[in-house]
């Protein structure tokens, strides 16, 4: 992978060149986003990846040697297993290294800067001056993509009824779901969270600044990765009744040429009817587009990303660049 960093603020003066390369720790390197976030990074010579023994993972006084050492450490945990480090990094003496959270445990938080630097303007210079940062989850970082910039054009009311549809590809749900996937013994495509409590409605709902819970029904179907996120509006329910082509164009004015977040023409009639979740995997790259019907004054809202990309190890090494100069 070249030295080239994934995000870049149009106008944004280059960032000097480090004199030695940022010492990273990716704590949890072995599971699925640790280990892609590891591929992308580490052939880059400004960047030194730092491991402990796998015997030594549990061990206090050998986890807190390799901590003083880091630049930045990566928590690729389960939520206990992270706030127990971000602890351990808290009560430390001295050097401490600063923190990309890539579990739900701290997405929420007091403190903590979520790793998202197109939401809003001015999160990028958030990331780069925090010294705590939670990594997005990957349905959250295309319903935020959505819904955030329309709250704050007025196009979304703070309190709209929202509701959020997303496919994901099975490699997002953890070893038993990628076992049963891989072993054939899960069927091709199933909805969850049906008792309405995912772990991922908290962070939605906070950073899409809805002050009403949404509704989120996830479902997973029988492809490795990727994903397709939707939000169906009524436009007569919207502040002002606005078209599905000033809804894009708000989306368009917010990301600009970005080079990670790309909103797609959609609003013509037949411009697409049928979309699949794939074609970004392996990328950064998020795509938006505004499914519109004028007969009906309807809408979806579509975002589609890698679920292990940009929902994933691709945000992650953005907030990585940012946080360490490199980009």
């Amino acid at each position: 992978m070249l030295d080239t960093p994934l995000h870049e603020e149009v106008g944004q003066a280059p960032k000097p060149a480090r004199t030695s390369p940022a010492r990273i720790f990716i704590d949890g390197e072995s599971g699925t986003t640790g280990l892609q976030i590891r591929e992308r990074v580490e052939t880059r010579s400004d960047v030194e990846l730092m491991t402990i023994a796998p015997e030594k993972r549990k061990d206090v006084v050998a986890k807190r040697e390799i901590l003083s050492d880091a630049d930045l450490v990566i928590l690729c945990l389960p939520d206990a297993a992270a706030r127990e480090t971000v602890a351990l990094i808290d009560a430390m003496d001295g050097k401490k290294p600063r923190i990309i959270d890539a579990s739900t445990a701290h997405r929420t938080a007091p403190g903590w800067v979520f790793g998202f630097p197109e939401m809003a303007k001015g999160q990028a210079d958030a990331i780069r001056a925090a010294s705590k940062v939670s990594n997005p989850g990957c349905y959250p970082t295309g319903a935020i993509a959505l819904i955030r910039p329309l709250v704050d054009a007025g196009l979304i009311a703070k309190d709209q009824l929202i509701t959020v549809n997303a496919v994901s590809g099975y490699s997002g749900g953890g070893k038993s779901m990628i076992e049963a996937f891989e072993n054939g013994s899960a069927p091709s495509f199933e909805l969850y969270g049906l008792g309405f409590e995912h772990k991922h409605v908290p962070e939605l709902q906070m950073h899409s600044g809805l002050a009403v819970r949404p509704i989120f029904i996830p479902s997973v179907g029988n492809f490795r990765q990727g994903m397709l996120v939707c939000v169906p509006l009524h436009l007569a329910q919207l502040p002002g009744k606005p078209t599905a082509e000033a809804l894009e164009a708000a989306l368009r004015a917010h990301y600009g040429d970005g080079p990670s977040v790309r909103v797609v023409a959609g609003t013509e009639p037949n411009s697409f009817d049928r979309l699949e979740p794939e074609s970004l995997n392996g990328t950064n790259q998020m795509e938006l587009r505004v499914a519109g019907s004028r007969k009906h004054d309807q809408v979806v809202l579509i975002a589609k990303l890698d679920n292990l990309g940009k929902g994933a190890s691709g945000a992650a090494v953005q907030s990585i660049e940012l946080m360490l100069g490199l980009a």
